[in-house]
């Protein structure tokens, strides 16, 4: 494998009652360790806040959190799924060997 498959995780935090969550944030850093326990280093997992200024550009209509993998959109709103993911990351995996 010569480059490592891109997974980028686009959130925000969140206002609520008791302050400032930083939940996706926290859910992309858990996803990461469970990516890269599975594939190692075959896959890179990068977060970006909304107003981060260099986060990826939104598709029209794309809700938050946004997952992209290889700057293509696989989640949009909802979770963070990691069955999702890793289903993607699996097929451009084997594209690679192949």
């Amino acid at each position: 494998m010569t480059k490592a498959i891109s997974v980028q995780i686009v959130g925000a935090p969140i206002a609520c009652e008791g302050g400032v969550k930083d939940s996706w944030r926290d859910t992309a850093k858990w996803a990461e360790g469970q990516l890269k326990a599975r594939f190692g280093e075959a896959v890179g997992v990068r977060y970006y806040d909304l107003v981060d200024a260099d986060c990826p550009s939104l598709p029209e209509g794309a809700q938050l959190p946004l997952v992209l993998i290889e700057g293509e959109v696989v989640s949009s709103g909802g979770k963070i799924s990691i069955p999702i993911i890793r289903r993607r990351a699996e097929v451009l995996i084997q594209k690679e060997i192949a």
